[in-house]
This record gives structure tokens, sequence and C-alpha cells, in this order.
């Protein structure tokens, strides 16, 4: 059995001072990299955006982050702009070890599409070809952590049990934005789709 570990959008931007700083996400690094040497698979992804992107809040007049629209594909809670393609915001926080990293999946670069999971994009259809990946590598479980927990982490755990892999998450090496309660829903969902949850 092979164990891939998959470190989530642990970006400037999502760090303290970025411009969708997760509350503690800079504190994730030093415990994400005292894990790498544990893993034969390593992967890493990284949110990127071209300016403009349908999902940021200012490509919606009237609208203020954080409000929810509905898109061609479901809801679509609109951010502040970030990590817009080659910026400093979406460069990997400068203590990460990005070495280590066999693979760097890129998600959220079509501009009318949002990309929470490592796996699809959010219309739940269209593949990030991670899943291939790892089945060629022979991997069967995966453990993840980053940024953020109620978000992307969710996401990624949640499509990685529906496509058949063994999934944990170790919530000390994760941060959440918490929405009006949104980690909790998070963490909900993710124990009913079978997720293990370590650090709970």
């Amino acid at each position: 059995m092979t164990e891939a570990l998959i470190v989530i959008d642990v970006q400037n931007d999502f760090c303290p001072g970025g411009a969708l700083a997760v509350p503690g996400g800079d504190e994730v690094v030093p415990a994400i990299n005292a894990m790498m040497d544990k893993y034969e698979v390593r992967v890493f992804t990284q949110d990127w955006h071209p300016a403009g992107h349908a999902s940021f809040a200012s490509e919606h007049a009237g609208k203020d982050p954080f409000e929810v629209i509905d898109m061609p594909y479901g809801p679509q809670v609109l951010w502040p702009d970030h990590c817009i393609q080659g910026s400093e915001g979406a460069a990997f926080h400068p203590d990460l070890a990005t070495d280590p990293a066999d693979l760097i999946i890129r998600k959220g670069f079509r501009r009318q599409i949002d990309s929470y999971s490592a796996f699809f994009e959010n219309d739940r259809e269209t593949p990030t070809g991670l899943e291939g990946y790892l089945r060629t590598r022979g991997v069967d479980r995966v453990r993840l952590v980053g940024l953020a927990t109620d978000f992307c982490v969710l996401y990624s755990a949640v499509d990685a049990a529906k496509l058949g892999f063994s999934v944990s998450v170790d919530l000390a090496a994760c941060r959440a934005i918490d929405l009006d309660g949104s980690l909790a829903a998070a963490l909900e969902s993710m124990r009913e789709a079978g997720v293990k949850l370590d650090g709970a």
C-alpha cells in the first residue's frame, strides 16, 4: 500500500498578510515540512487564477467578498482577488519545503469556473488529472494537509473518498477560514464521507 501526502494551497495569499488570509495559515508550515520524508508520493496544489477570475467579487458589480452567487455550475462564494498567476501572493509560502514535491497541481486557472478540490473543478465533473497520477503511482491512501480546512481541504478529501481512496486529514496541519460555521459543517461532511480526521 502506498500513501500520498497532498499539501493543499500553502500559498502567500492564504497566510497572514495575504489577500485571503486564513487565520494562522503560516502555522502549518513546520508541521508539513516535518512529515515530507514519511511519504513516498508528495503532491502540492496551487491556486492559480487569471486576473479577472469569475470567482472574484471585483468582477461582480455591487457584490462584496464572501457573498454567494449562483454560477452555471452552482453556488459560488465570491472572494477577494487572490492567487493571481505569477504574483507573489500565488507563490508558495517561502518556508514551505517545495523541493520534495513529485507533482504540483495548479487549479482555478480557467476564468469562468472555480476549483477548490485537488481532483475536480467546481462543476464536479472536470478532472484535474490527479486521480490518474495517483493510480499510476500505486497510491491507495491519501493524507491531506494545508489550507483551508473548510474549503479546498474539505472538497479534496470528500472527492478522494468518493474516488475510492482511503483518506485521512491531519487537522493539526490545517487551518480554516470558518465562514458562518463552515468549519463545523466541513468536519461533519468529511466524517460522513468516511474521511478519518486526526486531531479532531
